[in-house]
């Protein structure tokens, strides 16, 4: 895998201008500390906030890509990944290294997943170990939702087990090793891809426009023999939600919309209608605890009004 060709790496930014400039300053540190070299690809959602001439100002080497509009993450990945592959078709096509904006990587974390790939020729898919900004672990490697994780997301259970396999989650001991370990899927803040996988399952599904992208991708990976893993070794730290903190109803509709799109995709008839239903269990439920905060006086009546619109607009779906 020679390292002047065979690695891109692309970044979809909406909004986040300084922690993608923080991005940006510490992969190209990490790539000249690792002897690497890399094309960049910078997609701009349609940012309000100078996004696309800090770019273009302070990092020139970089390929941006400015849309007048939030094409979301599935599209505006797309919108790089159709560049990349088209320019790479008649020679060595890169590996890929999808990275959210809102994450730093540590030192030599991008040339760790590149030695894994390259060590586990199955594996179409590798993700970072992520890191909180204050060095704890967060987790960025999951099963395969299932019905019981659909419940850890919906209801209160037991506080010690959402970091339990039944919440999908893998060891925490895994993590602290240096080996890489085969996972579901990772979480797509920095996940890294082949090229020759892309090309067998197709390019991120736009359906899905903010939520689930990488678990349908990874999914449609493993249906068609691929494996991912998860590689300790390579260290991101990722300040998380920073862009969906700005439309947070919005964000937990579209959540929502996307996670039923998974379902409807990816689950047998009767798990779907299963999940479907338990959807709505859940917000009913969460009606329900709105409105009796808002008795209890924790809120007031155009609080809970802005509570229950997302709510109910799943419901819709």
């Amino acid at each position: 895998m020679h390292p002047s060709s065979a690695l891109a790496v692309v970044i979809v930014s909406w909004n986040v201008r300084d922690l993608l400039g923080s991005c940006l300053r510490s992969l190209f540190e990490d790539l000249d500390r690792s002897g690497l070299e890399a094309q960049v690809w910078v997609v701009d959602n349609g940012s309000t906030d100078g996004t696309p001439e800090m770019v273009a100002q302070t990092f020139p080497t970089t390929h941006l890509l400015v849309s007048h509009e939030n094409l979301g993450f599935a599209a505006g990945n797309n919108l790089a990944l159709r560049a990349i592959l088209t320019q790479h078709a008649t020679r060595n096509t890169p590996t890929i290294w999808l990275l959210n904006p809102d994450t730093e990587v540590q030192p030599g974390a991008t040339a760790a997943l590149l030695a894994a790939l390259e060590a586990n020729p199955q594996a179409g898919v590798a993700g970072a170990k992520l890191l909180y900004a204050d060095g704890a672990l967060q987790q960025g490697a999951f099963r395969f939702p299932g019905l019981i994780q659909l419940a850890f997301d919906l209801f209160y259970l037991p506080p010690r087990l959402y970091d339990s396999p039944l919440n999908g989650r893998y060891p925490r001991h895994l993590y602290e090793g240096e080996s890489p370990f085969p996972v579901d899927h990772p979480l797509g803040a920095a996940m890294m891809v082949r090229a020759e996988t892309i090309a067998d399952v197709g390019l991120l599904d736009e359906g899905f426009w903010m939520y689930c992208e990488e678990i349908d991708w990874c999914w449609r990976m493993r249906k068609a023999g691929w494996r991912a893993l998860c590689v300790p070794a390579a260290q991101v730290v990722h300040h998380a939600g920073r862009s969906t903190e700005q439309v947070r109803a919005a964000a937990f509709v579209a959540l929502w919309r996307s996670r039923l799109r998974l379902y409807d995709r990816h689950y047998a008839p009767l798990k779907r209608h299963l999940a479907r239903r338990l959807v709505r269990l859940g917000m009913y439920w969460k009606i329900h605890q709105a409105r009796m905060a808002c008795r209890r006086g924790q809120i007031n009546a155009a609080e809970l009004a802005a509570h229950l619109e997302p709510y109910q607009t799943v419901l819709s779906l």
